[in-house]
């Protein structure tokens, strides 16, 4: 059987991660009338499965990937689930000052990323 290369891997469990946690941290916004204790608890429920998912991700991606570059992916990718989750999910639209400053961080990763050889 087919092994997955550590980048696909790494990058799969970090996407799926960050889809639950921005759930557990975000998803409680349009239920604004909930308890608050309730709203807690359903979310570590949720950030539970962020764990079984980042964890691994880390482990796996860590020496293929330095936890600088691990870091970097995941805010990148937690950035774009975001985004798609603001305008799809809570239905509130990202303006030209957030695409800027999201361009911003992006050029942070390039950073991250390039060797300076």
């Amino acid at each position: 059987m087919p092994q997955i290369p550590v980048p696909v891997a790494t990058i799969g469990l970090l996407i799926l991660s960050n889809i639950f946690m921005t759930f557990a941290w975000y998803g409680h916004l349009k239920f604004k009338t909930a308890p608050l204790l309730a709203v807690i608890l359903i979310s570590w429920g949720i950030a539970f499965f962020e764990y079984l998912l980042q964890v691994p991700a880390n482990r796996i991606g860590h020496g293929h990937f330095s936890a600088a570059e691990l870091k970097t992916i995941q805010e990148v990718i937690t950035l774009t689930v975001f985004g798609i989750f603001s305008v799809v999910y809570l239905r509130e639209p990202l303006a030209w000052n957030h695409l800027v400053g999201f361009a911003l961080i992006a050029a942070g990763a390039f950073f991250v990323f390039h060797r300076w050889t």
